[in-house]
């Protein structure tokens, strides 16, 4: 299935998707190839440890946050990088509240539909 999003996406006439554990969401922008997520977490947020066949790369554009990617932790503030490769188990606590975007390839199917949201606590 081809999947595009809007040529613009304005945040202030998003609302945040709750993921429930002090995690939400706004989508930049995907298609098949690529996603670009915004995620804002509050302090003691957790990420919980998991693996995906997409590869990641996040930037975080504030707050501090413990990562931990095929079990090596890292410390990564505002301005800072992260790369994941595909199927590596990996997690973030965040230690200050912050945001991060993410960017997946291929797209995150497993978001648009509703059942990506596990590692980031239940929606209710």
């Amino acid at each position: 299935m081809e999947r595009f999003s809007q040529k613009y996406i304005l945040t202030d006439n998003m609302e945040w998707e709750d993921l429930g554990g002090g995690v939400s969401r706004k989508f930049l922008g995907y298609d098949n190839q690529i996603m670009m997520v915004l995620v804002k977490f509050e302090k003691d947020a957790l990420g919980s440890p998991h693996a995906h066949f997409h590869t990641q790369a996040t930037y975080c554009v504030s707050g501090k946050f413990e990562f931990e990617i095929d079990g090596e932790k890292q410390i990564v503030k505002g301005g800072d990088g992260v790369y994941i490769e595909p199927n590596l188990v990996h997690s973030a606590l965040c230690l200050e509240e912050g945001m991060l975007i993410d960017t997946f390839s291929p797209v995150r199917e497993d978001f648009l539909d509703g059942s990506g949201v596990a590692y980031f606590g239940d929606k209710n």
